[in-house]
């Protein structure tokens, strides 16, 4: 169980603050917060952190900050995201919050799949593979376990949501 900065727990193996920082992420407000506000500062707490701070705080979610080079402008571009452990890989989601549009970072990692990946406490490149349809429906309810804002993404858009897995390089 998730023990948030207070010591409130909840029973849904998650904490009070993190139930409510995720609910409150995936409500239009908060949806527009991450878009135009924690986008762009959490990268860099992250970063400078070293994995151990968001702009809401502990982050409620497995989080990464992956670095893709950018498809037009060729500049490293650093997004970060909730991801899903699969085995040794970690699953990515493009779902833009359920906006009508996949987010730029899929055309990039599209474009150039290898990028960089930062979890707490470690740095390493990797290999972004998109997920065919048949393998997302394998991942998608473990995905939902992970990240139930999805739950809310997937209902807001009629566009294929895609997961990317990110594999190590060797």
């Amino acid at each position: 169980m998730l023990v948030c900065p207070d010591g409130l727990q909840s029973g849904g193996g998650g904490s009070i603050y993190s139930d409510l920082v995720n609910r409150f992420s995936s409500t239009p407000l908060g949806s527009w917060l991450v878009k135009h506000l924690a986008s762009k500062v959490d990268p860099v707490l992250f970063k400078l952190s070293n994995g151990r701070f968001t702009s809401t705080g502990i982050p409620t979610l497995p989080m990464l900050t992956m670095t893709a080079v950018g498809r037009r402008s060729g500049h490293p571009r650093d997004v970060q995201l909730a991801y899903h452990r699969d085995g040794n890989d970690l699953l990515v989601v493009a779902s833009a919050m359920g906006q009508e549009r996949h987010p730029a970072w899929k055309y990039n990692i599209e474009a150039n799949p290898e990028v960089e990946v930062q979890v707490r406490g470690e740095r390493y490149g990797a290999f972004a593979e998109r997920l065919t349809d048949e393998e997302k429906d394998a991942v998608w309810p473990a995905i939902k376990q992970t990240i139930p804002q999805m739950n809310t993404y997937e209902v807001r858009t009629d566009r294929n949501i895609r997961v990317f897995r990110l594999r190590r390089r060797a």
